[in-house]
């Protein structure tokens, strides 16, 4: 590694807009973030469950081919 071309790595504090804070490792003194793992949907459960389906079942549920006879 060559001598003296590294940016220093200092304590840093993270800040949600919700209002969590945390201690992270980087250039900054401080960084400001809109969405963590308190307040994101998929971290807290609130995101819903989605069925995903393909082409396929689509078109079928859209002209009825899906029901038996």
């Amino acid at each position: 590694m060559k001598a003296n071309i590294h940016p220093e790595m200092k304590d840093a504090v993270v800040k949600c807009a919700c209002g969590a804070t945390f201690n992270t490792k980087s250039t900054k003194d401080e960084i400001n973030v809109e969405v963590c793992s308190e307040c994101h949907p998929f971290y807290t459960g609130a995101q819903g469950k989605t069925k995903k389906t393909g082409n396929i079942e689509k078109f079928n549920k859209k002209y009825g081919f899906n029901k038996e006879q």
